[in-house]
């Protein structure tokens, strides 16, 4: 199957719990289209550089994905229509790379 990273953005006001129910509905939707969800790195809540929807910050999550197209055609049509998230990135990889924290610190201690 293909692998995807799909970044999603949701709206500040959401609590922690809400946005892990907003992303297990999305697994379900691949899962239902036969995909998997690999791995959810949850970046909890960020500045943005601007605002968007009136929202100054936003609850980041990253997703790895391993299914097939229509599966991801669906899971960004749920995007689309959902209120909550303002901002979301579906892109195909090759490999799904390691934890963004640990190359960002496997560079710093390098130096």
């Amino acid at each position: 199957m293909t692998k995807y990273e799909s970044v999603l953005i949701a709206r500040q006001d959401l609590g922690a719990s809400q946005v892990s129910a907003i992303v297990s509905d999305l697994s379900n939707v691949i899962a239902k289209e036969g995909g998997e969800v690999v791995r959810v790195d949850n970046w909890g809540l960020k500045n943005l550089a601007y605002r968007i929807k009136k929202n100054r910050k936003g609850h980041y999550v990253l997703l790895n994905i391993s299914a097939p197209a229509n599966a991801i055609a669906e899971y960004e049509r749920l995007m689309r229509v959902n209120e909550d998230i303002i901002r979301y990135m579906t892109v195909k990889v090759d490999e799904f790379s390691e934890a963004a924290g640990s190359e960002s610190e496997a560079a710093a201690s390098e130096e």
